[in-house]
């Protein structure tokens, strides 16, 4: 019986259902690996008819936590055991950020197309990348669990970012100006957790999206970002626009992207790496991911593009040749920013147009593309938070409420679009 693993957290596999949609019409057997904590809920969707979960055939739930390096491997490593005597192993992939180490080894082990025992190793690891890629890399000191007492005041470069080295999502990343603060930073984390000191980069940040196959870029990107550290001490991004406008950087972006790749030695699947530019036009390496990107960059691909890569990555893992067209639209995701309090209402003034509520699955409805010479178009405008919900500062992505997704065919229409629409959608918080 042909079967196909995927990795991720159960929610994150479910809302990239295009995986399961494309290994479900060649026949395979999905098989799932997830966190234990997914356990109730993962089976309460699997029986709901129509629910993207119903395509899966089978799950294994591990325990382990993403502060704790390799905490998930053993247990990956025994559901691979037990599933390869079962079933006929056609492929591996991880599609959210904690468990794509694990999956590097069953890949390995298993003799599936992968990124590679290096990449995926060296992508879940913060100090990692410094170390294999340290010409990319701003000054940075990795301080193990237990060894904080060894940093000294002239060691640091401020302004500084303090990060845990294996987190994701923005999680417990935060900006210093002096030695007090990052004193106190340090403190707010567990003792067992390695963490990052380093010297912030002030610059405009991109992510560059790389599919490889056989350790060649077959397709490669880059996404412009912002970011909160533009006013405030975090680093929750706030907006996505695909392809970049930054002509000016790009070809110094994709140089230095390759070359990340291939010391990484990279070779089958999806890149997803965050630089920042300096004045002076250098980048700089914030951190590299061996998987989908997180948010909806993947939905804003498709709208520059007019066609989903997931069948493309699906192939990658697959062994069968891929391609993918490059962008012939702007797209642009962006997260609102709120006042403190109790979500009430999202109300969206807007033509044809409603909000979306995402409910307790968090499922986000099918958003397709348009035609290439569509006028500049709101495609949707999601509310990721229930009413009710307390909205609080944003420290992490898990923390922002109201998103919306617009394509246009140009840079200047995009950004008259964007202007509208946050005009027209009024978020109601009560105090």
């Amino acid at each position: 019986m042909e079967a196909f693993i995927l990795t991720g957290t159960f929610g994150v596999v479910c809302r990239n259902s295009l995986y399961l949609t494309e290994l479900a019409k060649r026949g395979l057997k999905i098989l799932l690996i997830t966190q234990a904590r997914w356990r109730d809920e993962a089976f309460a969707r699997v029986a709901e008819p129509g629910h993207p979960a119903s395509m899966i055939h089978e799950i294994g739930f591990i325990d382990g936590g993403v502060s704790e390096e390799g905490s998930y491997n053993a247990g990956v490593v025994a559901l691979g055991q037990a599933w390869r005597e079962k079933y006929e192993i056609a492929g591996v992939l991880a599609v959210g950020e904690t468990l794509v180490e694990p999956t590097g080894i069953l890949a390995d082990a298993l003799g599936m197309p992968s990124p590679g025992l290096r990449a995926t190793r060296v992508c879940r690891s913060k100090y990692l990348q410094r170390f294999y890629l340290p010409e990319f890399s701003p000054l940075s000191i990795v301080l193990p669990a237990g060894e904080r007492d060894t940093l000294h005041p002239e060691d640091v470069r401020f302004p500084a970012v303090v990060k845990p080295a294996s987190r994701h999502s923005s999680s417990g990343v935060e900006m210093v100006d002096d030695w007090d603060e990052l004193h106190q930073q340090l403190q707010t984390y567990p003792e067992h957790e390695t963490v990052l000191v380093e010297a912030k980069v002030v610059g405009q940040e991109f992510s560059v999206e790389s599919l490889v196959q056989h350790g060649k870029a077959i397709f490669t990107s880059v996404t412009r970002k912002e970011t909160t550290d533009s006013h405030a001490r975090t680093f929750v991004e706030l907006s996505h626009s695909v392809p970049s406008d930054r002509l000016d950087v790009q070809d110094a972006l994709l140089d230095a992207n390759q070359k990340m790749l291939d010391k990484l030695g990279f070779e089958n699947g999806i890149a997803h790496a965050e630089w920042r530019v300096d004045a002076e036009g250098n980048p700089f390496l914030m951190e590299v991911a061996a998987r989908t990107p997180g948010d909806g960059i993947m939905v804003l691909y498709g709208l520059a593009t007019g066609a989903a890569a997931e069948p493309e990555i699906t192939k990658i893992a697959l062994g069968e040749d891929a391609s993918y067209p490059a962008p012939a639209r702007h797209a642009r995701q962006i997260y609102l920013e709120h006042e403190l309090g109790t979500l009430a209402d999202v109300v969206l003034d807007w033509d044809g147009i409603e909000p979306h509520w995402l409910g307790e699955d968090g499922l986000w409805p099918e958003i397709k593309p348009g035609a290439q010479d569509d006028p500049p178009t709101l495609r949707a405008l999601l509310v990721l938070k229930g009413k009710g919900t307390t909205l609080t500062e944003l420290s992490a992505s898990e923390d922002r409420a109201v998103t919306f997704l617009i394509d246009a065919p140009t840079v200047k229409e995009l950004d008259e679009l964007e202007n509208r629409v946050r005009e027209a959608i009024t978020i109601k918080v009560e105090k």
